[in-house]
């Protein structure tokens, strides 16, 4: 007599919860990371297209920045949302190369995927990844140029080159017109050289497309040429109207004119070597407290109160003019008596200056912001070589050029629509980040491809002293970094085949000479990097082959999915809960017929 033993079934997870794993699930979550890495792919390089991203609330983007189009689409798979955090985490720590560490992240798992159908443990994968990965960046250290040691000229030309680079996969264009003011700008500041490097390309394509100009105004602070700031101290301001031959830079700090009262046209506009005044306090006559009482005995005395109400005034006016100051700013009111009797002794003022502006203008010219105006020395005051009030457009800007303490610019572009500005916004933002990580780390290698493609060359080679399933696994990791030289082909539309051969037999050559050698844009061949100027932050690629890596691996190692959604009977008691507890209680009771 056989006995059925049945074992009892046990229950783990929550009713209707979603679980997929094994071979399948791990296909699908490479299937959804090809697809993101597909969205983003024809935005690489110089002739990269653009994107058009329209939200739920109706707000257009025109982009292609990888950072900022992952962002937009509002991915919901939970695997695919990886490529979004590298994404972001590139544009963060790097500033550039967003687009090229989704690319090589999901041509990783493109790779990977035939090797996963026909059986192979992931672990294997995973570890030949991370062996390739840490081969291919200390390859890039061996390659990379470095600046240290170079003069001041010499950094500014190298400096420069990786700002075009940079520049030239966000606004279509050559680099003739990006050298033509290279002359001017080797005997400015590097913060200054660096800007209108950028100004000129920005202006270039503005004027070749757009015949409807607004303005946008960058602040880019500055310290020496050894420190460059973060992106947090760029500001940018839109004002409708002007020309794109209006443009101009700023050697200094410059905001909107703030609210006036009568009197302030009568003030002058300009002065050369003005000392400043930065104040925290009201200048103009206070109403009285709510409910404030005051009982005379004698109606004479009235006149006394009201005169002792001016003499403080006065007296605050009197101290600021004899302080010897041509410029009063304030972060509150400056009210008309005051904007009158500053225009009368030929001083200009500014109240309810914003903090923000009233900290930088004292940074920058060496003055300390007063809450009194009792004791003002010569130590508190600023100064710059000249102040005016300039008109741009409809806005008027307050100007201060030449400040001591600090090397500030101001770069007033010309564009077209709001997107279009925005976008250029997102370009400066890119090439400044670069040209700070280059002085951080200074080291430089060549774009283009050819940094990929000499990788990839030695991956191959080193690939072939090893024995066993990893020489394959290491010769598709070589494989997948084509995909960067592939995509600039492809994006130009030129015949990749034929340029990834040349490339190939570059690169191979046994005296190394052809290591520098990447895809020429501009004539569908191939050409030496480093004379065309494509130049690049060895950070840049090394931040992205890791990050691309070891997303690739953190994908790789998902084995299950488990996917835990509300439960019915929990969205029940709350759909209950809403109502209020309505079907009870001492309502009427239904008609009986």
């Amino acid at each position: 007599m056989v006995i059925n033993r049945q074992q009892p079934q046990i229950i783990l997870l929550k009713e209707g919860t979603d679980t997929s794993q094994g071979k399948p699930q791990l296909i699908s979550n490479i299937n959804a990371c090809m697809a993101v890495a597909d969205v983003v792919r024809s935005t690489l390089g110089p002739r990269g297209m653009d994107k058009l991203i329209h939200d739920d609330k109706g707000n257009t983007t025109i982009s292609n920045d990888g950072a900022t189009i992952m962002k937009l689409l509002d991915i919901v798979h939970p695997a695919a949302k990886i490529l979004v955090d590298i994404a972001k985490s590139q544009d963060s720590e790097v500033g550039d190369g967003t687009t090229t560490v989704v690319l090589l992240a999901g041509e990783f798992m493109k790779e990977a995927k035939p090797f996963v159908e026909d059986g192979v443990h992931p672990q294997n994968l995973i570890r030949s990844y991370r062996t390739a990965s840490y081969l291919a960046i200390e390859k890039i250290k061996e390659l990379a140029v470095s600046i240290e040691g170079k003069s001041l000229e010499e950094k500014k030309s190298l400096l420069a080159k990786c700002a075009a680079t940079t520049l030239s996969s966000k606004l279509i264009g050559g680099e003739k017109e990006f050298l033509q003011l290279w002359w001017w700008m080797l005997s400015l500041p590097l913060e200054m050289m660096i800007a209108l490097s950028l100004v000129n390309n920005v202006l270039r394509e503005f004027d070749d497309h757009f015949k409807t100009f607004c303005d946008l105004r960058f602040l880019i602070e500055r310290k020496y040429e050894d420190q460059l700031s973060s992106s947090g101290d760029m500001l940018s301001i839109l004002v409708p109207g002007g020309t794109m031959r209006d443009s101009f830079l700023v050697n200094g700090v410059a905001f909107k004119k703030t609210f006036s009262y009568a009197g302030f046209e009568q003030q002058p506009k300009k002065f050369v070597n003005p000392k400043i005044l930065l104040l925290n306090i009201e200048l103009e006559l206070k109403s009285e407290k709510e409910n404030a009482e005051i009982r005379l005995s004698d109606p004479l005395q009235y006149q006394s109160i009201v005169d002792a109400e001016w003499n403080i005034i006065y007296d605050k006016l009197d101290k600021c003019a004899n302080s010897g100051a041509k410029v009063v700013l304030s972060r509150l009111a400056i009210g008309d008596l005051a904007t009158q009797y500053f225009a009368d002794r030929d001083i200009f003022c500014a109240g309810r200056v914003t903090e923000e502006d009233l900290q930088r203008v004292a940074a920058a010219t060496g003055g300390t912001v007063q809450t009194t105006v009792n004791n003002i020395i010569d130590e508190v005051l600023g100064s710059c070589d000249l102040f005016e009030e300039r008109q741009v457009g409809n806005e008027r800007f307050n100007i201060f050029s030449g400040c001591p303490s600090g090397r500030t610019a101001t770069i007033v572009l010309r564009g077209g629509a709001d997107q279009f500005i925005e976008e250029a916004e997102r370009s400066l933002h890119d090439a400044i980040m670069i040209v700070r990580r280059a002085m951080k780390n200074s080291t430089v290698v060549a774009g283009g491809g050819a940094i990929d493609m000499e990788i990839s060359r030695y991956l191959r080679q080193h690939a072939r002293t090893i024995a066993g399933k990893s020489q394959l696994f290491i010769n598709s990791y070589a494989k997948a970094l084509e995909v960067i030289p592939r995509q600039l082909c492809d994006n130009a539309g030129f015949d990749a085949t034929d340029v990834l051969n040349k490339l190939r037999q570059k690169h191979a050559l046994p005296s190394g000479e052809g290591a520098p050698y990447g895809v020429d844009i501009n004539t569908g061949g191939i050409a030496d990097s480093f004379a065309n100027f494509v130049w690049e932050p060895a950070v840049v690629k090394i931040n992205a082959i890791n990050a691309a890596t070891e997303a690739a691996c953190l994908v790789l190692s998902v084995d299950e999915t488990v996917k835990n959604p509300k439960s019915e009977s929990a969205q029940g008691e709350a759909a209950a809960g809403a109502m209020g507890g309505r079907g009870r209680g001492r309502g009427r009771g239904m008609r009986r017929r």
